[in-house]
C-alpha cells in the first residue's frame, strides 16, 4: 500500500492526462469523419468518376467501423489500450495520407476502409480506456470525450473550405448541393456536369484538409505512445491492488438492450442531421440558406449540450441525464411529427431535437457501467449498434421517402425512434437494478461470495432461483469449514504469501476478469478504476 500514498498525485495527473488525449483523439476522429462531406466531389474528381458513382466509399468506410469495433473489443481485452489507440491511431494518418494521392476507386475505398476500422477501434478503446481510468466518476469525462468528437466534425468542413481557398467556395457549395441532392434522390445530370470542372482548380488544395488532420492525428499518437510507457510501468504494481466490480446477474442481456438502444438513438441522430435540409426545402419550402440555417441550429445545439453536459454530469446522475434527454426527444420528436406546418415548432422542435440527443452515448455507457463491469467485448457491442444504426436507419428512411413523396418520413422517423428508447430504458433499468440489490443484501462483506454469485448466472424461475440459493448457501458453508481448516493448517506451516484458499479457489475467476488490460495508479478502491 505505500507505493500508492506516495504516487497519489502522480496517479490523478496521469489520469487527467489520459483524459486530455483522449478527448485530442476523439478531436481528430470528429475531423476525419466529417472532412468527407465537402471534398467528396474532390474524391469523386480524383478518381475520374461522377459524385453518384462513388457512394460505396461510404459503405466501405461503415464496415471497416463495425469491423474495427469488433476487433478493438476482442484486443482490448488481452493488450494495453494505449498502446492499441496509438497503432489504431497511426493506421488513421497513414489512410488519410494516400487518399488525395489515390487515383482508383477501388484502393479509395480500401483506403476508406483502413480509415473506418481504425477509427472504430479509437471509438470502442477510447470510452473503456475512459471508463477503466475513472471507474464510477467517468461521467465528465465520457461527456468531455464526445463533446471533443462534435467539436471536431464541426470543425472539418471550416477546415476544408479554407484549404479549399475562398475563390472557388462557391463552386464548392454548388457541388455539394449536387452531392446532397444525389444522396438523397436519384442522381441528376447536374451532378455530372459540376464534378469534372473541379478537377483543375481543386487537387492540390484539398490535398491540405487530409494532410492537416492527419498529421493532427500522428502527433496525438506520439502521446498515446508515451502514456503507454508510463501506464506499463504503474501496471505491476496495481495489479496486486486491483478490485474489480461485480458483473451484474442480467448482464449480456443487459449489453444487448442497450445495443439496440443505441442502434436507434444514433439512428435518429444521423438521419435528422442529414435529411432535415431536404425536409426543410421539400415539406417547409424554406429557401435554400433558411434550410441550411436549420441544419446549422441542429448541429449547434448538439454540440452546445454536449459542452454543458461536461458539467452537468458532474452534478448529475447517469440515469437522470437520460431520463431528461428522453422526455426532451419525446415532447420535440412529437412537435416536429405533428406541428411541423407551424414555423416557430420547427425551429424550435429542431433545436430540442438537437440537444436531447446530445448526452444519451456518454451517458448510457457511465450509466451501464455503475451497475456491471464493462471491457473491451462489452464496449464493442455498443460501438457496433450505433454504428448499425447510423447505417441502416437513414438508408431506410431515404428508400421510404423515395417512395412516398408526399410524406414527411424523417419527422415520423424521429418520433418512432424515440419512442423506441422510451420504452426499452425502463426495462433496462429494472433488469439492471432488481437482481444486484437482492445479491448485494445476501453476500454481505463476503468477496468469495459475491464472485460465486455472479459466476453462476441464475436465468431459471423465481422458484428454481430459491433452489440455487439454498445449495450456493450450503456451498458456502462448506467453503467456510473448508477455509477455518485450511487457515488452521496454513498458520501451523509457513505460509506463502498471496496463497490464501480463498485466492486459490478465485483465481481462474479472477484471471478471466482481470484479462490483460492497462492498469492506472491512483484508482478510487473498491471501483474498477484499475483495470
Amino acid at each position: 500500500g505505500g507505493w500508492r500514498c506516495g504516487r497519489g498525485a502522480d496517479g490523478a495527473a496521469l489520469r487527467w492526462c489520459i483524459t486530455g488525449v483522449l478527448c485530442a483523439s476523439f478531436l481528430g476522429l470528429g475531423m476525419s469523419i466529417a472532412v468527407l462531406g465537402p471534398t467528396f466531389p474532390n474524391l469523386a474528381a480524383n478518381v475520374r468518376k461522377n459524385v453518384s458513382d462513388i457512394y460505396y466509399i461510404f459503405v466501405g468506410r461503415s464496415l471497416g467501423y463495425l469491423g474495427g469495433s469488433v476487433l478493438g473489443g476482442v484486443l482490448f481485452d488481452c493488450m494495453n489500450a494505449a498502446l492499441l489507440l496509438a497503432l489504431s491511431m497511426i493506421a488513421t494518418t497513414a489512410g488519410l495520407y494516400g487518399i488525395p494521392w489515390c487515383k482508383e476507386s477501388l484502393l479509395l475505398t480500401i483506403l476508406m476502409s483502413v480509415i473506418g476500422g481504425s477509427m472504430g477501434i479509437l471509438d470502442t478503446g477510447g470510452n473503456v480506456l475512459a471508463l477503466n481510468t475513472w471507474g464510477s466518476e467517468a461521467g465528465p469525462h465520457l461527456q468531455a470525450l464526445h463533446f471533443s468528437f462534435a467539436v471536431g466534425a464541426f470543425a472539418a468542413p471550416i477546415l476544408a473550405k479554407m484549404a479549399l481557398g475562398g475563390s472557388e467556395s462557391e463552386e464548392l457549395l454548388g457541388a455539394e448541393k449536387t452531392n446532397q441532392s444525389v444522396l438523397k434522390s436519384v442522381p441528376t445530370a447536374s451532378a455530372a456536369s459540376a464534378t469534372p470542372a473541379l478537377k483543375d482548380h481543386h487537387d492540390e488544395d484539398f490535398l491540405w484538409s487530409y494532410i492537416i488532420i492527419g498529421t493532427y492525428i500522428l502527433f496525438i499518437s506520439i502521446f498515446f505512445l508515451v502514456l503507454y510507457s508510463k501506464s506499463s510501468s504503474a501496471r505491476e504494481k496495481s495489479k496486486t491492488s486491483a478490485q474489480k466490480g461485480v458483473l451484474a446477474k442480467y448482464h449480456w442481456p443487459l449489453v444487448g438492450l442497450l445495443f439496440v438502444f443505441f442502434l436507434f438513438y444514433v439512428g435518429a441522430e444521423v438521419t435528422y442531421g442529414s435529411y432535415v435540409f431536404t425536409y426543410a426545402m421539400v415539406f417547409a419550402e424554406m429557401k435554400e440558406s433558411e434550410a441550411a440555417a436549420l441544419n446549422s441550429v441542429f448541429w449547434g445545439a448538439f454540440a452546445m449540450c454536449r459542452a454543458v453536459a461536461i458539467f452537468g454530469a458532474a452534478f448529475l446522475s447517469p440515469g437522470t441525464m437520460i431520463l431528461m434527454s428522453l422526455l426532451s426527444s419525446a415532447a420535440s420528436s412529437s412537435a416536429l411529427a405533428f406541428f411541423a406546418h407551424y414555423r416557430a415548432s420547427l425551429w424550435v422542435g429542431t433545436a430540442v431535437y438537437g440537444a436531447s440527443m446530445a448526452t444519451i452515448f456518454p451517458s448510457g455507457i457511465s450509466w451501464i457501467e455503475q451497475y456491471t463491469v464493462i471491457e473491451g467485448k462489452s464496449a464493442s457491442v455498443f460501438v457496433v449498434g450505433a454504428a448499425l444504426g447510423e447505417m441502416c436507419i437513414p438508408a431506410t428512411v431515404g428508400y421510404l421517402q423515395g417512395r412516398f413523396h408526399h410524406i414527411p418520413v424523417v419527422t415520423y422517423a424521429a418520433f418512432v425512434t424515440s419512442a423506441v428508447t422510451v420504452l426499452l430504458f425502463p426495462i433496462m433499468y429494472k433488469l439492471a437494478k432488481a437482481p444486484l440489490e437482492k445479491d448485494l443484501k445476501e453476500v454481505g462483506d463476503s468477496e468469495t461470495r459475491a464472485a460465486l454469485l455472479s459466476n453462476s448466472r441464475l436465468t431459471e424461475d423465481e422458484e428454481d432461483e430459491e433452489d440455487v440459493r439454498e445449495w450456493n448457501d450450503a456451498d458456502f458453508e462448506v467453503i467456510e469449514m473448508n477455509d477455518k481448516l485450511k487457515n488452521s493448517l496454513m498458520d501451523t506451516s509457513h505460509q506463502m504469501p498471496g496463497d490464501s484458499p480463498a485466492a486459490v479457489s478465485l483465481q481462474p475467476h479472477l484471471d478471466d476478469v482481470l484479462g490483460d488490460s492497462p492498469v492506472v495508479a491512483g484508482g478510487s478502491p473498491g471501483r474498477q478504476n484499475g483495470n
